[in-house]
């Protein structure tokens, strides 16, 4: 079986587009791949947050993981800094990471906008050499990625290229794999944007854990047109074309069928149906989640998931470090 290997990094509540984008795929990917599933929790401090709001950012991510269906006997679900190789292996490709690689990685530079050198922390720099440590320890023959984060498996390709060519083989090198359909989400105020939890308004961006008056207000409320039809065109329509995506993504009916269903009728009717379909979803999420996050599960399935993941990250330290030979046993 083919080894999948992805993370989120809990900076805030998940969102919709969260969902949709990546959490839904996994439950997917769980039955065709060894899925590794971490939370990226190392990732977040690249960037101050406070420590209580971390925890509850963690916290939640993984009851939210659980509630949305992955399943801990089908996949391995663990913390980032439970298994201390990540941070180990990441230094160690930090060193053979080239600075013109780290200088061109677009998201840095989005990050860093209009900020002084000196205002900028040095992981926020360095952390895709993390990310590709994060998917070589564990020989990840894919990624499952959105087009923003393509960037970064390129990265551990070339650095797992590198190191095989330097040390001999030692890494699989990784395919970055990208869900056709939903996997990006735009915001709602205005979908030429990302949806994301870091919008100054929350109108665009539906939270998993919002109440279900407010998200579908939200949806009612989401830009469109004076085209008053709905069509799929993303360039002419990229309103409607997103409610659309995030229709379709959660129903499972085709984006054609949905057109046909609502040829020559309102757009206050489309809004409706897609509300009805968001808020039954969110609220399954929900319900889940609260029985989850009462229980003791989230301790169980976070030690049970680094005990596995810690042997093979092991194992594969330990080479990598013999072939660099800073490992003398």
């Amino acid at each position: 079986m083919k080894r999948m290997v992805s993370g989120i990094k809990p900076t805030g509540e998940l969102t919709l587009g969260n969902y949709i984008g990546a959490l839904r795929n996994f439950v997917k990917y769980q039955d065709d791949f060894d899925l590794y599933v971490f939370i990226a929790n190392l990732h977040c401090v690249t960037v101050p947050i406070e420590p209580a709001e971390l925890r509850k950012n963690l916290k939640d991510a993984i009851a939210l993981y659980l509630a949305c269906g992955l399943d801990p006997e089908k996949c391995t679900i663990f913390l980032q800094s439970d298994v201390l190789e990540h941070a180990q292996l990441g230094w160690l490709l930090t060193c053979m990471t080239y600075m013109g690689e780290l200088n061109r990685m677009t998201q840095f530079k989005e990050k860093t906008h209009n900020q002084q050198d000196e205002s900028i922390g040095a992981g926020l720099f360095v952390y895709p050499s993390l990310m590709a440590a994060d998917i070589l320890l564990y020989d990840a023959d894919y990624v499952p990625v959105g087009n923003d984060q393509k960037q970064h498996v390129e990265l551990a390709r070339d650095l797992a290229q590198r190191f095989n060519n330097r040390y001999s083989e030692t890494f699989v090198v990784p395919e970055p794999k990208i869900a056709e359909v939903g996997a990006r989400i735009m915001s709602l105020s205005d979908p030429n944007k990302k949806m994301s939890k870091s919008e100054e308004s929350n109108k665009g961006c539906i939270y998993l854990l919002d109440d279900l008056n407010v998200a579908r207000k939200k949806v009612m409320s989401a830009v469109t047109d004076n085209l008053a039809q709905v069509k799929y065109d993303k360039e002419n329509q990229p309103g409607i074309s997103n409610l659309l995506e995030i229709m379709s993504s959660l129903s499972s009916e085709s984006i054609e069928s949905i057109c046909s269903r609502f040829e020559g009728k309102g757009y206050g009717d489309f809004k409706a149906a897609v509300a009805d379909v968001v808020c039954e979803e969110l609220a399954k999420i929900q319900s889940k989640y609260h029985d989850i996050i009462n229980s003791d599960m989230i301790e169980t399935v976070l030690k049970d998931g680094a005990e596995k993941a810690h042997k093979q990250a092991f194992k594969k330290l330990k080479k990598v470090q013999k072939k660099m030979g800073i490992d003398i046993m």
